[in-house]
């Protein structure tokens, strides 16, 4: 059979109109707007009809290496797999940025036979709502720069803005840059910088807030900078936030697509998992709970980062349990993790396999006895793959009390993707979770982070910086102690060094600067070298993407 790539299987799906899917999701016809014929927003006002919530299925996975997981394939191919075994099911995922499109990560609307479509819309433009948020994050810089430029009323210290610009795309220029040059008419000269789109506030508070009111009221808290004496400035003192708000008005909305097998889909917002939590939005997760008997979602990179911080911080804000958890591994990456190199997976090797296991097995433990949630492992079985390599995962995973079960969704779709629907099935229907926080909020900053470090992480401490130190107790001293903690960090580990695989042990992670997002509600923890803006990679994917003479796109993976 010859190979086809994920836009050409995508391309060859015959879709539903989107009307057929709203109605598939019991969505009245009167509470969507559609996009063209395959998306549509709905109106935030079918959240509060009164329907029973399903189940609330998470998927995450294993430390991700360059072998990859498929952890977005998977989420797709399960519920195309529970819609096949009968039951009514719905999808929640992030949009994709369009810097790692462009960059060297490709989409992020699943891939093979377990893909949403339409692709190509998905990752690129899709319904606007990137472009709403970075208008909205400029015109309050913007909005803070003019303040100053005619008369700084509110006193603030161009030394102590912390808002930065923002853009959708690797662009490692805009990391530092000096603005305000030509002159008094021209602004006031400061070193400036830009994050990317996905790395705003905006985008964590887009994503956090349960309703337009929410969202005002979480935009007027973000501080933008300080003032001579040291007192935050915020975007209700610039009075910004009735015209962001006009800005984000339609975006809020959560955008409905479908996958190839026609299951609806609620595709919406998109933070950064290294860089901010790492989830859809609130109100896209609270829509898929209310349309379906199971809502399947995801969170960014490794359950270390993604599955952290949908635990500890959108549960917890939002009030939502997850009743199962499925962590995605790979032969291929477990091998990764036990030191080979992505050129020599191909063969069996059950040595490298049995050193990489580890990161596998504290990310199943860290599930099942921290978060104290049914898990099941879901294994993306790849060609190469041995039976003795298999039957090592399924027996290392049975002596933590833990099933796993072979996925072929990326060659399948749904049909590969039954056994572990039954699965999740079982964990709902027969296991009991006792959901647990990694820590409390009324724990200091230090104690928060530290208890992140020691229970997640696996590391024995961490190191604050002198400059952290300093934030901390400004912090404190401001009343944002109780706040939950967002930890930047690499994916590529469990510490904050990328080169340590597998599970290490007797690492401290190095506090560098700990900021608030004080609209979000969370306190940002950056640790190593993780950088807001990334840049492009020597050859970016960009270079392989075309359209023809019809408007048909190539190359977009």
């Amino acid at each position: 059979m010859a190979y086809k790539s994920d836009i050409e299987i995508a391309q060859e799906c015959q879709m539903q109109p989107i009307t057929e899917i709203a109605k598939r999701a019991h969505v009245d016809e009167k509470y969507i707007e559609q996009y063209g014929k395959y998306k549509a927003k709905v109106d935030l006002s079918l959240l509060e009809e009164e329907r029973k919530n399903g189940k609330l299925v998470l998927v995450t996975a294993i430390t991700p290496t360059p072998a990859g997981e498929g952890k977005t394939t998977t989420t797709i191919g399960l519920a195309d797999g529970l819609k096949r075994i009968g039951k009514d099911v719905t999808v929640a995922l992030r949009e994709p940025s369009l810097g790692p499109v462009f960059g060297v990560k490709g989409g992020a609307a699943g891939g093979g036979y377990a893909q949403v479509v339409p692709m190509e819309d998905i990752n690129l433009h899709f319904t606007g709502d990137f472009h709403a948020i970075g208008a909205a994050n400029n015109l309050l810089a913007a909005m803070l720069d003019n303040h100053i430029q005619q008369g700084n009323a509110l006193g603030i210290d161009v030394r102590k803005i912390t808002w930065k610009r923002c853009v959708d795309m690797n662009d490692r220029q805009l990391r530092f840059i000096v603005d305000g040059m030509g002159g008094k008419a021209n602004g006031v000269p400061r070193e400036d910088g830009f994050d990317i789109t996905v790395a705003s506030e905006i985008m964590a508070v887009f994503c956090l807030s349960s309703s337009i009111t929410d969202l005002k009221e979480r935009l007027s808290r973000i501080i933008v900078g300080y003032t001579y004496d040291d007192k935050p400035v915020t975007v209700g003192d610039l009075k910004a936030v009735g015209a962001m708000t006009a800005l984000l008005k339609d975006a809020i909305k959560p955008n409905l697509v479908q996958t190839l097998e026609g299951t609806p889909a609620f595709v919406h917002g998109g933070p950064f998992a290294n860089i901010a939590h790492g989830c859809n939005s609130v109100m896209a997760t609270k829509l898929a709970l209310k349309m379906g008997e199971y809502a399947i979602t995801e969170a960014g990179f490794g359950a270390d980062l993604g599955a952290e911080k949908f635990l500890d911080i959108k549960c917890r804000m939002a009030g939502l349990t997850p009743d199962a958890v499925v962590i995605v591994a790979t032969v291929r990456a477990l091998k990764m993790h036990g030191g080979l190199a992505k050129t020599e997976l191909g063969t069996e090797d059950l040595v490298a396999l049995e050193k990489g296991i580890p990161n596998l097995l504290r990310h199943v433990s860290n599930i099942k006895n921290v978060y104290k949630l049914p898990c099941v492992v879901a294994v993306n079985r790849f060609p190469t793959d041995t039976d003795n390599e298999i039957d090592f995962i399924i027996q290392k995973c049975k002596e933590l009390g833990v099933n796993t079960v072979l996925s072929t969704v990326w060659a399948e779709g749904g049909k590969g993707g039954e056994k572990l629907a039954r699965e999740v099935v079982r964990l709902c229907e027969e296991e009991e979770g006792d959901f647990t926080f990694s820590y409390d909020l009324d724990m200091s900053i230090e104690e928060k982070i530290e208890a992140v470090v020691k229970k997640v992480y696996g590391g024995s401490g961490i190191t604050i910086m002198p400059n952290a130190k300093k934030q901390i107790a400004q912090l404190t001293e401001l009343g944002f102690d109780k706040c939950p903690v967002c930890i930047a960090k690499t994916q590529y580990s469990f510490s904050d060094n990328p080169a340590l695989l597998g599970a290490p042990e007797d690492f401290t992670v190095t506090v560098k600067n700990v900021k608030v997002s004080a609209g979000a509600g969370f306190i940002v923890v950056l640790t190593g070298d993780i950088l807001t803006m990334p840049g492009l990679p020597k050859i970016p994917a960009a270079e392989k993407i075309d359209v023809d003479e019809n408007g048909k796109i190539s190359g977009l993976f």
